[in-house]
This record gives structure tokens, C-alpha cells and sequence, in this order.
């Protein structure tokens, strides 16, 4: 196999995240089946990529009775690792003296050090309580800002710019699709935040792809826990099957949409849901505009 063909066949990041899977699964094999599941795909669509991934020689198959197991072929693993970014073995811990230096720079004058380090610490904590991301110091970072930064809107003047909070159960569906939506419509206009009661490691899959369809990213978002900063700046909370996790502050307005969750779907029925939450979302923002822009609705 040359480099070509790697390139060619890791170019689809379903193919990455399957391999990123096998190298880190027991025994370095999966099966289709558990793969699938933890992809929040079809069986089909998985068997798709193993059989691209297994002509270009980068797996191996190993039949055991009714079942196939795939693993990475020796001879490649090298390059594998190489273009995926390295291995899963644990990473460093985080340098939290430095992310608290950095935020308390940035944070000058509106909050002390030591204010700043215990969002960071607490930041860290609920964060690798359920994430084995390699990308750990770096969401720390970001999650101990975002509540910094909503702590300090919740005690400032109002800025004018209304700021949605959307909240679900692991903060990898239903409240990503809606936050990315909004934020994709309403530009500056609207400030966009999520969480969840119960979150997950990552964004499934399946909804960056189903949002990548209509031009929607979610950047760098990941999923981060509930937190009462983020609830207290907020003006709308958008509620999500998550029950009555959400503290509930005066002034603040609270939605629950009753929406589907698309774990286990298929790509058809996400993106079903994806359209039911684009209609909400759309409402939500004609709402939050009428104020600035009597009667201007997005079409």
C-alpha cells in the first residue's frame, strides 16, 4: 500500500474515527456490530468502509465462527498512527498553572487569580470525570472561559445581545444540531451556548455529518456539563428531554421542545429531526429579533 492509497482511504473521517477505534479497542480488533453502535451508524454503512479500508490493505479480517474481527494490519500501523495523529495512550496532564495564568491575564480586573483558578480546577475536574479526549487542556481552557465569560454577563448591564442556552442529555445530539443551526442563522446577532445533564465524550458522528449536509459546523464545540454560570446568563434555556436538571432562575425564559433523540436512528430519521429542530430554532430567532427588527422573521 502506498502513500497514496492511505491518504485516499483515511481521507473520510468515518474511516479515521473507525481506526481510531480498532487501535484502541481490547486486544487492538472490533467488530462491525460495535462499531456501529458506538458510531451511531448502520451496520451497512460501517461494512462499507471496512471493506475500503480492507482493500487497501490498511485492516485485517479474522473470522472467529460467526463472527469478523478487524484490526490494523502490522505492517501499517506506523503510517496509521502517523496520520491520525499519534496513538491513544494517555496524555499529559494538563498544565493547569499555565491555563490559569493565561485566563487570569485575560480575565484581568473583573476576576482574581484565585477565582480564575478555581473555575479552572473545577473546570478540569468535571470535564475528565467523563472525557478520555486527547484534546483535554485545551477544552479545559475553553469550558473554564465560557464560564467565566457567562459569570461575568450574568453580573453585567444587559449587552442587548440575547444569549441562548441549549440543554440536553449528553450534549452530543439534540442541543448541538440547535446551537450549530442558530448560530449558522443569526450570525452575531444571538449568543449560543449548550450543555448537558449527562454528557457525552463527543459529538456523535452522525450529527456533524447530518449538519455538515447543509452547510452547518459546530467548530471546535464539544460536549460540557450543566453548569449554574451558564444557566444564570442566559435569557432563554432550551430544554431538550433532560427533565428537570436545569436550575431555574427568575427572568429568565425556559422552552422545552419535545423533540426525538437521534441515538440509533437512521440517517434518514436524523435528519428528520434535524429539520424539526431547524423549524424551532428559526421560530425561536424570529421571536428574538421582533424586538430589534419588528416583523422580520428568517425565511
Amino acid at each position: 500500500m502506498n502513500q497514496a492509497a492511505d491518504l485516499t482511504a483515511l481521507g473520510d473521517p468515518t474511516r479515521a474515527r473507525i481506526l481510531r477505534l480498532i487501535r484502541g479497542a481490547e486486544n487492538g480488533r472490533e467488530l462491525v456490530g460495535r462499531l456501529a453502535a458506538t458510531l451511531d451508524l448502520r451496520q451497512p454503512t460501517v461494512s462499507h468502509h471496512m471493506k475500503a479500508l480492507h482493500d487497501e490493505g490498511i485492516v485485517l479480517r479474522q473470522p472467529e465462527g460467526r463472527r469478523v474481527w478487524y484490526s490494523i494490519a502490522p505492517d501499517h500501523a506506523a503510517r496509521v498512527d502517523a496520520l491520525l495523529g499519534g496513538t491513544d495512550l494517555p496524555s499529559p496532564e494538563p498544565d493547569l498553572e499555565r491555563i490559569t495564568r493565561d485566563l487570569a491575564v485575560r480575565f484581568a480586573g473583573v476576576f482574581s487569580p484565585e477565582s480564575v483558578r478555581a473555575y479552572v480546577e473545577e473546570s478540569h475536574l468535571l470535564l475528565a470525570s467523563r472525557s478520555r479526549s486527547p484534546m483535554l487542556a485545551s477544552r479545559t481552557a475553553t469550558f473554564a472561559a465560557a464560564r467565566l465569560e457567562a459569570l461575568q454577563r450574568a453580573d453585567a448591564a444587559p449587552s442587548g445581545v440575547p444569549n441562548v442556552l441549549f440543554v440536553c442529555v449528553q450534549n452530543a445530539g439534540r442541543s448541538q444540531m440547535a446551537a450549530g443551526i442558530l448560530r449558522q442563522l443569526a450570525g452575531g446577532k444571538v449568543s449560543v451556548r449548550t450543555a448537558g445533564s449527562e454528557p457525552a465524550s463527543d459529538v456523535r458522528h452522525s450529527i456533524l455529518a447530518t449538519l455538515d449536509e447543509i452547510g452547518v459546523s459546530i467548530g471546535g464545540e464539544f460536549p460540557k456539563p450543566l453548569t449554574d454560570d451558564v444557566v444564570r446568563a442566559a435569557d432563554v434555556v432550551v430544554t431538550m428531554g433532560c427533565g428537570d436538571a436545569c436550575p431555574i432562575y427568575p427572568g429568565r425564559r425556559y422552552l422545552d421542545w419535545d423533540l426525538e433523540d437521534p441515538v440509533g436512528k437512521s440517517p434518514e430519521e436524523i435528519r428528520a429531526i434535524r429539520d424539526d429542530i431547524e423549524a424551532h430554532v428559526r421560530r425561536l430567532l424570529g421571536e428574538l429579533l421582533a424586538d430589534s427588527s419588528p416583523g422580520k422573521v428568517p425565511d
